[in-house]
């Protein structure tokens, strides 16, 4: 299994934060988690983040993939929230200047506040998604396109700065319902095993997504990436009152935003922290980590991504937070 660390926890940041220091600690950070072992960092997208500020995904991977050459970018974007040649020509971009090692999440988004910003009716959202993600395609792989669609018109048009990957950078779509699993596994993509969902629903959804890509013969992949929020202490008390004092503020805000809506059938972000916690976050002492990471290896993931750095916390108790899951956890799930 490659191991990667997600960096959402460090670039929302609450209101004042200094963010070019933030942004340093960001550096700081990510060549520790190189240095440690750590295969990739992760970044996702959103907009309009109150009560937090934040970075935005491809400026920053792209600025920070300087600084931790050799390492695998992993960068979720909000597609319907995007122009298809803007997207195209992005993601290219970036996926020179870390050398071909990009990987392009595709999310749906769920927060009303950021279509109504951008003009966009959410109604249509998995449309424009899916005509978005057609079009960078093409455009990545085929020389002039035309394309009339219902959201996008192109008239022989030509990308002429390829991907580096051939025939694109791997694609990984975010999703949480059983429909949106089925659809990335009938077009042959990557599901992006979402970080919310307890380990039953994530098993029973692995399953319908091989079923249904086998249904499908798309070729979809048999091992797929998750993420999985994680905090290790070496004692089990410590690691779930410290990771109640980051992780329950920011789920807290999620279920501000409306993120309940964007769960796997009834499941929901207003239980209090202990239940909300169970069979979802990966919280305890090195051992209890590694039993439950060595649950999803079996499911046949691929990548692991974890969420170890919450806004608020210091860059010092984040670092410590990735040498013990270095020293004690990582060498038994690699």
């Amino acid at each position: 299994m490659k191991l990667g660390v997600s960096l959402s926890g460090m670039c929302q940041q609450p209101v004042g934060t200094d963010m070019i220091q933030n942004f340093k600690n960001i550096v700081t950070y990510s060549k520790k988690a190189q240095e440690l072992g750590f295969d990739l960092v992760y970044q996702g997208q959103h907009y309009l983040t109150h009560p937090y500020q934040q970075l935005q995904t491809i400026p920053l991977l792209s600025r920070l993939s300087a600084e931790i050459e050799g390492m695998g970018i992993v960068g979720t974007l909000v597609i319907p929230l995007h122009q298809p040649v803007d997207l195209a020509e992005r993601v290219a971009t970036i996926d020179v200047l870390t050398g071909g090692k990009f990987h392009l999440g595709c999310a749906l988004g769920y927060r009303d506040q950021e279509y109504d910003s951008f003009g966009i009716d959410p109604k249509k959202r998995v449309a424009r998604f899916l005509e978005c993600l057609d079009i960078a395609q093409k455009l990545w792989t085929q020389g002039k396109v035309t394309y009339d669609g219902k959201f996008f018109q192109l008239n022989d048009v030509e990308a002429m700065l390829k991907p580096i990957q051939k025939p694109h950078p791997p694609i990984w779509i975010a999703a949480n319902h059983d429909n949106a699993i089925k659809r990335a596994a009938r077009r042959g993509y990557s599901w992006y095993v979402n970080p919310h969902a307890g380990y039953e629903t994530i098993k029973r959804q692995i399953e319908l997504y091989h079923e249904t890509a086998e249904n499908a013969d798309s070729g979809a992949p048999k091992k797929l990436p998750i993420m999985r929020e994680v905090f290790v202490h070496d004692d089990r008390k410590t690691a779930f009152t410290e990771a109640n004092k980051f992780l329950g503020g920011k789920y807290e805000a999620y279920s501000q935003w409306g993120q309940d809506k964007a769960l796997p059938e009834d499941d929901e972000f207003s239980d209090e922290f202990v239940e909300l916690a169970k069979d979802r976050f990966v919280i305890g002492n090195p051992e209890d980590c590694v039993q439950d990471l060595l649950k999803y290896k079996e499911l046949g993931m691929e990548y692991g991504i974890f969420r170890m750095m919450y806004p608020g916390m210091s860059l010092n108790s984040g670092m410590q937070l990735l040498e013990t899951f270095a020293s004690k956890v990582m060498p038994h799930i690699k």
